[in-house]
This record gives C-alpha cells, sequence and structure tokens, in this order.
C-alpha cells in the first residue's frame, strides 16, 4: 500500500478522507469560499500539498452528487497530479447547471484516487500494426 503525505497549508484546511470502508476516492474541500457564476468555471484552493511515491498519480475526479443536482464538475476531468508536484492541490470546477453555486470553505468539491501508473517508452515508427477497425473512431463500433 502506498502511503500519501499531506502538509496541510492553512490551518482550516480538511485532512481528506474516504467516506466509506471500500471507497475508490477520498473527498477534497475547499479551503475558501467562491461564487461560481452558472456557465462560467473557478480555481478552487484545498490548502493542501501532497507527497507519494513515483510511479503513482492523483487523479482528480467529480462527485457524481454535485454533478447530478447542481450541474457543478471538473474542467479538466480527470485532473492529474505528478508525483514530483509539492504545491497547492487546487481544483476547477466549472459550473455547468441553471443557476449560480456557492462554494463554502470546506465543502467537499472533488475526489482524488491514488492510481499506480507506468510511463511508456516512446518509439517512432513509420508504420503501426493493423486492426480489423483500423482508423474508425468516434462512434464506429455502434451505439
Amino acid at each position: 500500500m502506498a502511503t500519501l503525505k499531506i502538509k496541510k497549508l492553512i490551518p482550516n484546511a480538511v485532512i481528506p478522507q474516504y467516506q466509506s470502508k471500500e471507497a475508490a476516492g477520498f473527498d477534497l474541500c475547499a479551503s475558501e469560499g467562491k461564487l461560481v457564476k452558472k456557465g462560467k468555471w473557478a480555481l478552487i484552493p484545498t490548502g493542501l500539498s501532497f507527497s507519494f511515491p513515483k510511479n503513482y498519480e492523483v487523479q482528480l475526479r467529480p462527485r457524481s452528487g454535485l454533478a447530478l443536482k447542481h450541474g457543478i464538475t471538473l474542467l479538466n476531468s480527470p485532473g492529474t497530479i505528478d508525483s514530483d508536484y509539492r504545491g497547492e492541490i487546487k481544483i476547477i470546477v466549472i459550473n455547468l447547471g441553471e443557476e449560480d453555486f456557492t462554494i463554502n470553505a470546506g465543502d467537499r468539491i472533488a475526489q482524488a484516487v491514488l492510481c499506480k501508473i507506468k510511463q511508456a517508452k516512446i518509439k517512432i515508427v513509420k508504420a503501426l500494426d493493423t486492426t480489423k477497425r483500423g482508423e474508425s473512431g468516434f462512434g464506429s463500433t455502434g451505439k
């Protein structure tokens, strides 16, 4: 099991928690309030910074309840936090709902998942192997 080290950058920062015993993600909370107008986005600080082993990333994902009830999601979903980043974790939220939405300090605004990764060896080639699907994309495999 990998260890996620957390540094509180401000006193009111909320330490993330898994909301159930088998939850894949832990919740991240806003460290300050902000009004997100409908159709607009905002950068929401958490007041936290992380350290975790190389060959891992933290993926930032929307919270399903905020998305369903208010149209609040993450603009760059999933967001990636690299293992060598030590700055404050900030969340880019977007309001796709029909009304302005207020985020208060302490509100759960995103979830994060610690994931193992493997970097690829990048190789330039003149041709790729062929497949039945080939270059068919966007909707080519059916509904």
